[in-house]
């Protein structure tokens, strides 16, 4: 038998509860945040625990995708708990029920029969001949080995209600006489979720179960579990559901990857960006600010923020279908593993949609806000890994040269691939020479440019200054505009127009790479 708590504890407990039976979904990795962010906020204590007693349905490959969601999160617990071990409270609980004459044995092997009654939408209620059977009768065909659920007598009076105050949906209401007589056992002896879930809360000290919306109707079946049980029930606060764009909720089934937090951390999301988008869909802080880092959200998240109303998750289901490499660490579209060639952003298949082409561009944008608060040498870390996954090795050196050229163009790590592409291969891949042609400018310009820049470069200190001081000074001894050289030496060494500060490029790269590069372009014209 719980204990009843009489005075609620001074500080707040509460838990996540996942079921393992798929992947770590974006909807439960809010919940995971919201419910963090309280305990962190209020200097509670944070509880994780797998409601793990399903066991048909529960696989360790669930197992290792929530824990390999909330790793990546980097949000840690103070306790952990397994439902599955805990199953000897939760019997103990629906029987210290059964002895106060608020539960029953049901040995109806299904809801069939004259004897169903029936609820305001036509739903099942209770039997009323396993409702009714004498304690004597129970007895004697529980001991002569008939199976049986056992059932929570629901008060049946007229004008009995189950009433809770939400907080976030207000007051809840229900008339008791139309909610079912639920299992808390079934004829295996295994708990179900509703007394599982109940019993553990209680003797967890749970002070504030903040969970989805779903959850919502299940909340006057628990008020009743608590109360049986001689537990005040804790304070409740379900989050708005999170919808696609047509309205529909969010599911594996129907929408597909982008609705599994490991999608996002794979595509190159931060984690603390991506707690940031999260944490926007469904609550916001009274200044209507968006880009927040974790230790400000921490300081302003209060449950006063969460709306009402379901959060739009705005992807595009079409691009995210077409999209293959979302589901492998490496961007098929960008790279090919272990292979010195990388087709830049400019050479894809049409056909296939780039990742920002996917995702909510809110969280795209606060993603590439985020980068760009990254201390180079964090950032840096940060791209190392996915540079080096794709097959190429460079060195931490050289990727801290690397990224400040890059930071303000990148909204997803793995952009690092295409925005530097250029820095890590020996040799660039083919381009269209026509690219070298300057604007307003031809074949012979182009030629005469880099013929020149080969001249210059090769005499010249590959630092910021003297190169720019070196080729502006080209420029007008050629009578071209500064711009009309650029171009073409740009082209060669990055293999397109749109790229990082030239000069800055030049100093990276180095001087034998440069003319080599160079020279090349200038035999293919």
């Amino acid at each position: 038998m719980l204990e009843s708590r009489s005075t609620p504890a001074s500080k707040p407990r509460v838990r996540f509860a996942p079921s393992p039976t798929g992947f770590l979904h974006v909807g439960s990795a809010r919940t995971f945040i919201f419910n963090w962010l309280y305990a962190r906020h209020n200097d509670g204590t944070m509880i994780l625990r797998l409601d793990d007693t399903d066991v048909e349905r529960n696989t360790q490959a669930s197992v290792d995708s929530i824990f390999e969601g909330l790793k990546w999160l980097n949000l840690t617990w103070d306790e952990e708990y397994k439902q599955s071990e805990r199953i000897e409270l939760h019997r103990k609980t629906a029987w210290a029920i059964f002895e106060k004459g608020l539960a029953y044995r049901d040995f109806t092997p299904a809801h069939a029969g004259a004897a169903e009654k029936s609820g305001a939408q036509g739903t099942w209620l209770f039997n009323a001949g396993a409702r009714e059977l004498s304690p004597a009768e129970s007895d004697r065909r529980a001991a002569a080995g008939e199976l049986f659920a056992l059932r929570f007598r629901v008060p049946r009076e007229p004008g009995n209600v189950v009433r809770f105050t939400d907080a976030v949906y207000g007051e809840q209401v229900k008339e008791a006489a139309d909610i079912e007589d639920f299992a808390l056992l079934r004829s295996d002896g295994m708990p179900t979720y509703h007394l599982a879930s109940c019993a553990d809360d209680a003797d967890l000290r749970i002070t504030h179960i903040i969970r989805g919306q779903d959850h919502l109707t299940n909340t006057f079946k628990h008020v009743l579990i608590f109360e049986a049980a001689g537990c005040r029930p804790p304070q409740f606060a379900h989050l708005p559901l999170l919808v696609a764009p047509d309205g529909t909720k969010l599911s594996k089934r129907r929408h597909g990857p982008v609705v599994s937090v490991t999608t996002y951390r794979d595509a190159g999301f931060l984690p603390e960006a991506f707690i940031n988008f999260l944490c926007l869909l469904g609550w916001s802080p009274k200044n209507d600010r968006e880009n927040m880092s974790l230790p400000e959200l921490t300081e302003i998240f209060s449950l006063e923020g969460i709306n009402r109303s379901n959060a739009v998750v705005n992807f595009k289901e079409a691009a995210l279908a077409a999209n293959p490499s979302l589901s492998s660490p490496v961007p098929s579209s960008t790279a090919i593993p272990n292979s010195p060639v990388v087709i830049p952003s400019e050479a894809r298949d049409p056909g296939v949609p780039a990742p920002e082409d996917t995702f909510d561009p809110k969280a795209l944008w606060l993603n590439a806000e985020h980068i760009r608060a990254l201390p180079v040498e964090e950032l840096s870390q940060r791209l190392l890994p996915i540079v080096n996954a794709a097959g190429f090795n460079i060195a931490l050196e050289q990727m801290l040269r690397i990224t400040p050229l890059i930071r303000e163009r990148i909204k997803l790590l793995r952009d690092v691939l295409t925005a530097a592409d250029f820095f890590f291969v020996s040799q660039l891949p083919p381009y269209d020479p026509a690219e070298l042609i300057p604007q307003r400018g031809d074949l012979a310009m182009a030629l005469k440019v880099l013929a020149r820049a080969r001249d210059v470069l090769a005499n010249v200190e590959f630092k910021h200054d003297p190169l720019d001081q070196a080729l502006r000074a080209a420029a007008q001894e050629l009578g071209v505009k500064a711009g009309q050289m650029f171009q073409p030496i740009r082209v060669a060494v990055c293999g397109r127009k749109n790229a990082p500060p030239l000069f800055e490029t030049l100093e990276v790269l180095g001087k034998e790479t440069v003319l080599a590069r160079i020279g090349r372009a200038v035999a293919m014209m």
